[in-house]
């Protein structure tokens, strides 16, 4: 089920680096329609493709605060006290990573800084058809709170009555959100990026979604910001000898659950647990709701890579760049200061993926498809601008004007050199000369 490799094939490590987050020729045509339609007609065109995908022609499309109250008054109990716990340990990882806007004192009177200044609106995207996650709503729009956006705009499919997923409600409600639209799709993202009459335009669209969701939030980046195009989940496993199979095939298999694209690669230095987590997937796999599902991934996107030491095992692993990745070698800790690229890293044979993508506090919201070379999780940080400030005195000017000058010339940019000239003409009280250039 699950292939036993080494150096002599490198063909199937190849394929999996080629994954990518891609979109058909039928997705991208449907895409720009809709896009077109909720730029020309507002909410008109929202309900006609809600009504058209979804079956229902939602009314009202916000979602009346006092229905969030009652979703969440009717959550079970257990559920909630789980979320409102994983929402605490979420909220405290990520309010460390709050910035400070900072100014120095540069003499002469001169001050420089940077000023951290939150967005004013963000739009979250949540799936609510078949599947609903609570935890990736908490992952999306927690970060989005400490960072101090004033307005998060949630958009979710709506169900036969209407309405999105009464889970979706309720978490909202425990979030604390108010702004919930019963749509989704492709003309959800339109609407967050263009704004409609009923929907509010925003700075930044997060959160998961299918592929027309995807191929939507893509082509409105740049008239507004998004988290990524993410494709397929992946995890990748770092072992040696010390090595738990029944760990890390358990491990494995809970991200080839996700899609028949998820990626699931264990690289270890010994092939006698190379062979005793191939025969722990085939024993674990039958026992799984999703185990066809798994199969398939594993079967064109999953492998055991057996390097001949630590160091090319190391290199594989940074080679894949993989959203999770899990150590379980000797010295985790140690192994830890030679992985340049992976999304999040999990150390140890207790710190099972699971306890990410759930509770523990770190975003589950990933670089994917190798892009864990240039991105980060999640965080505070999408949801922060950072403005350069500067204030420059007449002394300061006068010391350095002419080097600011002489370096437009340089560039052939004789206005801008003009703009510092005016004011050094203007301390020495001489006439302005015209510039051959001006003339």
């Amino acid at each position: 089920m699950i292939p036993i490799i080494d150096a002599r094939d490198r063909s199937r490590l190849d394929a999996i680096l080629r994954r990518e987050a891609t979109f058909s020729d039928e997705v991208d045509r449907a895409v720009d329609d809709i896009l077109a339609g909720v730029r020309e007609r507002g909410d008109a065109a929202v309900l006609d493709y809600t009504e058209q995908f979804d079956g229902v022609r939602p009314d009202p499309v916000k979602i009346p605060t006092d229905v969030l109250a009652a979703a969440a008054e009717g959550m079970e109990d257990d559920l909630r006290s789980v979320i409102e716990e994983a929402e605490d340990n979420i909220r405290r990882y990520h309010e460390k990573q709050v910035q400070d806007s900072w100014f120095t004192d540069d003499g002469d009177g001169v001050i420089l800084g940077q000023r951290v200044v939150p967005m004013e609106r963000a739009g979250l995207y949540v799936p609510g058809g078949t599947a609903f996650y609570p935890s990736s709503l908490l992952m999306n729009a927690i970060p989005a709170q400490v960072a101090g956006v004033e307005e998060i705009h949630l958009v979710s499919p709506p169900q036969d009555d209407g309405r999105p997923h009464p889970l979706v409600m309720a978490t909202a409600a425990v979030l604390g959100l108010e702004h919930v639209y019963a749509i989704g799709g492709a003309q959800a993202v339109a609407a967050l990026a263009y704004g409609t009459e009923r929907v509010a335009g925003v700075d930044k669209i997060v959160g998961p979604g299918n592929a027309y969701v995807a191929a939507a939030k893509k082509k409105v980046f740049g008239r507004v910001a998004i988290d990524s195009v993410a494709g397929p989940s992946e995890i990748g496993v770092l072992a040696d000898e010390t090595g738990d199979a029944e760990f890390i095939a358990a491990d494995l298999l809970s991200q080839a659950e996700h899609d028949e694209r998820a990626s699931a690669v264990l690289v270890t230095t010994d092939a006698t647990l190379a062979e005793a987590v191939q025969d722990e997937v085939e024993d674990q796999v039958p026992g799984l709701p999703r185990a066809d599902i798994i199969r398939q991934s594993l079967a064109d996107y999953g492998a055991i890579y057996v390097a001949a030491d630590m160091d090319e095992a190391v290199d594989r692993i940074n080679d894949l760049a993989v959203e999770h990745l899990e150590l379980h070698v000797r010295d985790p800790w140690q192994t830890m200061t030679r992985i340049r690229h992976a999304g999040a890293i999990f150390l140890g044979p207790y710190s099972s993926e699971p306890v990410g993508d759930y509770f523990a506090g770190p975003n589950h919201v990933l670089p994917t498809g190798g892009t864990a070379r240039h991105a980060s999780a999640l965080g505070v940080d999408d949801f922060i601008r950072k403005q350069s400030v500067l204030s420059y005195t007449d002394e300061r000017l006068a010391e350095a004007g002419e080097s600011i000058a002489a370096f437009a010339e340089a560039e052939d940019l004789h206005a801008h050199a003009e703009a510092i000239r005016k004011r050094l003409n203007r301390q020495n009280g001489e006439v302005e000369p015209v510039s051959q250039e001006a003339s």
